[in-house]
């Protein structure tokens, strides 16, 4: 299936293996073609958001959902920092601020509570405040976390903080019938969000429009990339990720080349014009 404006799922990348420094039994697999990519978070820019004509929510427009215990503990923690001058829709209470919901046709599970609107209609996640919040807004928690001096990701659910990377992580049997934790670093697209990622408005990490950061994504996504695999392994990532880009990516992203291109056109179109004027005189 193809969406307008962006680039196909379906393209060559470059993968890299490679062990954990701090753990033998601890392989990383990533995928270099979405680590040297330029993709950047646009939110208040250029995203369009996944909910058509509520572009102003990003990829906030639903309930996040909780990982695990640890997740829970995490942002119950954050949100007690929270105050109404700062929150939106503020509410006490776990149970006012998180809701019961199906994941995948799963048995329900738990995720951050959605803003009801006079109907009853649902509204983007209760932690997102209206761009003319006087308190400023965005997501309360990663405005607090900033207000805080922390990374975003200290307050964050971890669905939210982790997004465009995707980690899939499994044990694995060698022929030598040792095991090996693989962990698989890279691009939450949309089909990381199952069947109805298809049906999304918009998604950022095909798109050019989100393809303009001022440098490639293992760099500005090091704290996460770091909480995910480690600080060792990380590390050694970085090292091997700017090696690659040194050398050159044979599989560059897509949305990346795009974006470039478009750039280099605008530089051009200027020049264009003058010669033209110039050749017009003569």
């Amino acid at each position: 299936m193809e969406h307008e404006g962006e680039t196909s799922l379906d393209f060559p990348r470059e993968w890299l293996e490679f062990a954990d420094p701090a753990d033998p039994n601890h392989l990383i697999r990533a995928d270099l073609t979405w680590l040297l990519s330029r993709w950047t978070c646009v939110f208040g820019s250029a995203c369009r958001g996944i909910i058509a004509g509520r572009e102003q929510e990003g990829c906030c427009s639903h309930g996040a959902f909780f990982t695990d215990a640890d997740d829970v503990k995490r942002v119950k923690a954050a949100v007690k920092r929270l105050d109404k001058a700062h929150w939106q829709h503020h509410v006490r209470g776990f149970d006012k601020w998180t809701e019961l919901d199906e994941l995948h046709d799963e048995k329900p599970a738990r995720r951050t509570a959605t803003q009801k609107g006079p109907d009853g209609e649902e509204g983007p996640c209760v932690f997102l405040n209206d761009g003319g919040f006087p308190g400023g807004g965005g997501c309360a928690l990663h405005a607090q976390a900033l207000r805080d001096g922390v990374h975003p990701l200290e307050y964050k659910p971890d669905v939210c903080w982790q997004l465009p990377i995707r980690r899939d992580q499994q044990w694995t049997k060698r022929p030598d019938d040792t095991k090996v934790l693989v962990s698989a670093i890279g691009e939450f697209d949309r089909r990381g969000w199952g069947a109805g990622g298809h049906d999304l408005h918009w998604w950022c990490t095909s798109s050019p429009d989100a393809h303009t950061g001022a440098e490639a994504m293992y760099v500005s996504y090091a704290p996460e990339l770091t909480a995910l695999i480690g600080e060792q392994a990380y590390a050694k990532l970085a090292e091997l990720c700017a090696e690659r880009e040194k050398r050159g990516l044979i599989a560059e992203h897509p949305a990346t080349v795009a974006a470039r291109e478009r750039t280099t056109l605008k530089l051009l179109a200027p020049r264009d014009n003058l010669e033209s004027s110039r050749a017009e005189r003569a």
